[in-house]
């Protein structure tokens, strides 16, 4: 729960989406955004559960090269992160139109979170190394992505909550890239956290 907390709490391409869907479509639209970015994260945790699981328990090999691989895309993703404090907002940027109607603020959030990459290095590198040795894999990485989405959810319910109190403070551009540096941090945290994990 604690690294799920971390991983919501590093602004980014949700983060920024939800913002904006709070400060430009209101409180009820944004919360029908977030149930659209927790399934997704549900579905990222059940695709790893039946297919990562089984390629897991049978090679350590695979493990670890995805292991690696998700380490570089964090760390590649940190430094361009970085590099994007060249641009007024740096990449915490929540201009434009928000997604109005349950329909299209629900699809948004689920699309949103599914091609994220966070959440699928996430949820195919990390939540496996929580699931107790003497737990079925499958399950574990299921039952985890569920506590992973509530987590995260209640991160996202607590920023709309207070998102009007915190407009005026969000549209300076120093505070904005004040986040994107935080996140770049964030990433490369993650990163290093992976990278020090030992497989099941």
């Amino acid at each position: 729960m604690a690294t799920a907390f971390l991983l919501a709490m590093v602004p980014g391409q949700t983060a920024a989406m939800m913002l904006r869907q709070a400060i430009v479509g209101g409180t009820k639209v944004a919360f029908t955004t977030l149930l659209g970015t927790s399934g997704a994260l549900v579905v990222w945790g059940a695709a790893s559960s039946v297919g990562l699981s089984q390629i897991f328990a049978h090679s350590h090999a695979a493990y670890t090269a995805l292991k690696y691989a998700g380490v570089a895309f964090l760390t590649i993703l940190a430094i361009q992160t970085l590099w994007s404090l060249r641009k007024e907002y740096g990449r915490f940027d929540y201009d434009g139109t928000a997604k109005t109607g349950l329909g299209p603020a629900f699809r948004l959030g689920l699309i949103t979170n599914l091609t994220n990459v966070k959440a699928a290095v996430f949820a195919v590198a990390f939540v496996p190394q929580f699931v107790p040795t003497d737990f079925n894999l499958g399950w574990g990485i299921f039952l985890l992505s569920i506590v992973w989405a509530l987590t995260s959810a209640s991160w996202y319910a607590f920023l709309i909550s207070v998102i009007g109190r915190a407009t005026t403070t969000l549209a300076k551009p120093k505070v904005r890239r004040l986040l994107t540096a935080f996140s770049s941090l964030g990433i490369l945290f993650l990163a290093a956290t992976l990278l020090l994990t030992s497989p099941r």
